[in-house]
């Protein structure tokens, strides 16, 4: 079985991330979306709320499991006997920096990192941006699936 980790914190999830998903599922027998625990970092919604959002769009989806997870993502990849962790691209910024990360899991395990570049449309969505428009009670609902607030 193709098993694939895509790791984040989907804070809150977006278009954008929701592609890569569905374009995954093309790819691999199992998409698992891992949303990532970090204390030290705060976050708009609560790991239930993104975990919700994220089950939520893909309830009609079989090939999608959804878990959270602590520590490093090659040693979840060992535990759900993964072999790629999946990525999205956005620009060359964000390249330089998941390709570091892919050189370094590669050094460290023999899991193999893909990477999808984002489509064209949603290549300029961040989960940063989209909690910026919610912050200021902007409509966020063109960046983000529908299981996803759009208004606080």
């Amino acid at each position: 079985m193709r098993r694939a980790i895509f790791p984040g914190s989907f804070d809150p999830i977006t278009n954008g991330h929701y592609d890569i998903i569905k374009r995954g599922v093309s790819l691999f027998d199992e998409v698992i979306v891992a949303i990532g625990v970090n204390a030290e970092k705060k976050y708009m919604f609560s790991l239930e709320d993104r975990k919700r959002f994220i089950e939520e769009a893909f309830k009609d989806e079989p090939k999608v499991r959804v878990i959270t997870y602590a520590g490093l993502t090659i040693d979840l990849c060992k535990k759900e006997d993964a072999q790629f962790i999946l990525r999205g691209l956005r620009n060359p910024a964000d390249f330089e920096f998941e390709k570091a990360i892919a050189h370094t899991n590669r050094r460290l395990s023999k899991i193999e990192t893909v990477f999808l570049l984002t489509a064209a449309n949603t290549s300029y969505i961040s989960s940063s941006i989209v909690r910026d428009v919610l912050r200021n009670g902007g409509d966020a609902s063109d960046f983000v699936p529908n299981s996803v607030p759009s208004k606080l």
